[in-house]
């Protein structure tokens, strides 16, 4: 396939950086692009999947959308790896928390992911696991002491559906997983596919055991550290 490709319209590789922050939220991207870049430039607005290149202390950064779920991070994620040569992705977001003293606003790093999702054929026989780049793992922990963020890594679990059912839950339990969110499957197995690297950093935005949720304004607030630590990671790549 050359490019542009069907969902992304930029017309050269060289429009994008080698590593790309990927919020799920297109106005979040937007968001980021005008808040932390330097002369950020829209290189993509395709189906509304807003994209922008610009630069951070003086390094190329790209952030991009990615829509909600494993289908559409998919996408974006296979066509950034391997039409546009883009090297890393790192999917900022957020998270329900799945342990009762997890609290609102924590960085969550997921080491590894759990998931149930069909997104693939290598889904299709349940449950499975993937796991995050090592490099970007170990700068990402390197990161955060140097940043003096409080955050925890380890398992989370990805599923294809919102309104979790029982099943999820017990496949949570059994795994003893952090969190859940609904991309991050996808995400690295395309990492994964095709010789990538990937991970997730996500701010947990509501707590399924005790039921405490941020507001709209608490949600925007908390995301400054976990970009803050994106962005780090991105351009020492």
């Amino acid at each position: 396939m050359s490019i542009p490709t069907p969902h992304i319209e930029a017309k050269n590789k060289e429009d994008f950086a080698k590593t790309v922050i990927m919020p799920g939220d297109p106005k979040r991207a937007e968001w980021i692009a005008k808040t932390f870049l330097n002369d950020a430039k829209l290189v993509t607005s395709v189906r509304g999947i807003l994209g922008f290149t610009g630069t951070y202390k003086g390094k190329k950064v790209s952030v991009m959308a990615s829509g909600m779920g494993n289908p559409s991070m998919g996408i974006y994620s296979y066509e950034l790896f391997k039409f546009y040569d883009v090297d890393s992705i790192i999917r900022i977001g957020t998270c329900g928390a799945c342990k009762k003293d997890l609290e609102l606003g924590s960085i969550v790093i997921s080491q590894k992911v759990i998931t149930n999702t069909n997104y693939c054929d290598m889904f299709k026989n349940g449950v499975t696991q993937v796991e995050a780049s090592e490099e970007l793992l170990d700068s990402a922990l390197k990161k955060t002491k140097k940043l003096k963020l409080n955050i925890v890594s380890g398992n989370t679990f990805c599923t294809d559906t919102f309104y979790a059912g029982e099943e999820d839950e017990k496949l949570i339990n059994k795994n003893k997983c952090l969190a859940t969110e609904m991309e991050t499957a996808a995400l690295y197995y395309n990492a994964k596919l095709l010789n990538k690297k990937a991970l997730t950093i996500c701010s947990v935005s509501d707590n399924l055991i005790t039921k405490k949720a941020l507001t709209s304004l608490e949600r925007q607030n908390s995301l400054k550290d976990m970009v803050e630590l994106a962005l780090e990671i991105a351009i020492n790549e």
